[in-house]
């Protein structure tokens, strides 16, 4: 089990800069990886980026691909989300999510941390 806690949100104006924090404890060694999704309000959540632990790879989903980076602390201690060039349409909870090696799913949760853009 991991235990994940989100921080890092604000309200920034286009084309501003925010940087996403997620404390991770708890059986690290066994979370293979560690992705970040969101949710803006009255839609479905989105996912957003994955990071996966043994090899680093690191994936995005199209719209957020260039502008945002998934990143490591190296004691996998902390998992960030830097975000650039923010648009409103990334307006939305942010959360941090775990899963474990060998699952099909995210299965630990953070509790989010809101980011607003303004236009």
């Amino acid at each position: 089990q991991v235990q994940l806690e989100e921080s890092g949100g604000g309200s920034v104006q286009a084309g501003g800069s925010l940087r996403l924090s997620c404390a991770v404890s708890g059986n690290i060694p066994y979370t293979c990886d560690m992705a970040w999704f969101r949710q803006a309000p009255g839609k479905a959540r989105e996912w957003v980026s994955t990071i996966t632990n043994d090899d680093e790879t690191r994936t995005y989903t199209s719209s957020v691909r260039g502008r945002f980076t998934i990143s490591q602390d190296n004691d996998k201690k902390t998992l960030f989300l830097q975000m650039n060039n923010l648009k409103p349409e990334d307006t939305g909870v942010y959360y941090c999510a775990a899963k474990k090696c060998g699952m099909v799913s995210f299965n630990d949760w953070g509790q989010g941390t809101q980011v607003t853009v303004s236009s």
